[in-house]
């Protein structure tokens, strides 16, 4: 399998569509130009904010969840569904997230917002979401279009805090920060593209500690937005099964859920930590896998990299994408469409209630 991702003809073959160059670009996106359009607005207070999305479209709200943890004084809530929250009012900033503009669960809870006269603001690449924030004036960042969801949460990430420093629940370090990281993430995505050969490039050797088996990727409150990344992206890139966890959580319930047989279990386990992880939370990943040791395979430690929590949750996301493209690679798949996700929302179309 080495050989196969060693051979950078037969990547070009498998990986039609081109999902490995859209990957090395992603950096550039750390220095998307996230323009706020009809940024007027009444000055009202904002004592909550909801973003509503899914998928890829819910990723960077859940990493700026955990980014803002110690900073926001006002709750901030992701809604993956149809239904807003019954406490959502005027002074709830609701942010409207879907990168096709299309997404049904998302227009509809777009529909309850203006019902109970929040502000709205809308992050979306085109699709109805466009065309809602420009017939009826309302805050907007279009996202560059062309790729795919999960590959485009560092755009994603820019124009959220664009929308929310635009209402004045942050200030503008988070963009300057983004900006700051692309040329390190431009340094650091050089060590994983397909001409570095395997024995030297992290995401290639990630993709063969997984493939043939299920991988199991538990997060931190640090890191819990990245294992969800990691295993989206090994079910929409490599088409494979995965799962993610979050500790302390995992101790209270899965922990026990590996002791029983059969003890060849197909599953690859992946720790995801920051150097930034509390003493307790990182000796109870060392204490599980001590005490787990024989019932389930050895977990591989994934250590995130960068000065700051948002240097590693990016070095993260951009390794994560390019892992599951070399395991769509080995898998045979192409990595880029989602063909049954596209069929679903079709008859969901095809077929309202």
């Amino acid at each position: 399998m080495t050989d196969i991702l060693d051979n950078v003809n037969v990547i070009a073959q498998r990986d039609p569509e081109g999902a490995l160059k859209v990957i090395a670009n992603q950096y550039k996106q750390a220095k998307f130009d996230a323009k706020v359009w009809n940024p007027e607005h009444d000055d009202r207070e904002i004592t909550s904010v909801v973003v509503t999305g899914m998928g890829g479209s819910a990723l960077a709200a859940l990493m700026v969840k955990v980014l803002l943890n110690k900073e926001l004084t006002i709750p901030f809530d992701i809604i993956r569904g149809y239904d807003l929250p019954s406490y959502v009012n005027r002074n709830t900033l609701v942010i409207a997230s879907s990168y096709s503009g299309n997404t049904e669960e998302t227009l509809s809870a777009l529909d309850q917002a203006e019902a109970k006269g929040a502000q709205i603001a809308i992050l979306a690449s085109g699709g109805k979401l466009i065309d809602i924030a420009t017939e009826y004036d309302m805050a907007h960042v279009p996202l560059p279009s062309g790729a795919q969801p999960r590959m485009a949460m560092i755009s994603n990430l820019r124009g959220l805090f664009a929308l929310l420093e635009s209402f004045d629940v942050v200030s503008d370090k988070w963009l300057k920060e983004l900006e700051h990281l692309s040329g390190w993430l431009e340094d650091e995505t050089a060590k994983w593209t397909p001409d570095v050969p395997t024995e030297k490039n992290y995401a290639k050797q990630l993709a063969l500690e997984a493939i043939g088996k299920t991988p199991v990727f538990y997060g931190t409150p640090l890191t819990a937005p990245l294992a969800y990344k990691w295993k989206i992206s090994w079910n929409e890139t490599a088409k494979n099964v995965a799962f993610w966890n979050e500790f302390p959580e995992f101790n209270h319930n899965e922990f026990m859920g590996w002791v029983s047989h059969p003890i060849e279990k197909p599953f690859a386990v992946f720790d995801i930590l920051s150097p930034l992880d509390t003493p307790r939370v990182r000796q109870r990943f060392e204490l599980s896998d001590r005490l787990l040791s024989g019932l389930r395979p050895h977990a591989f430690t994934l250590e995130l990299e960068g000065d700051t929590l948002l240097a590693q949750l990016l070095w993260g996301a951009i390794l994560a994408d390019f892992s599951s493209t070399y395991a769509a690679v080995l898998n045979q798949v192409d990595p880029t469409p989602v063909v049954l996700i596209e069929k679903l929302k079709k008859e969901l179309a095809d077929n309202p209630r």
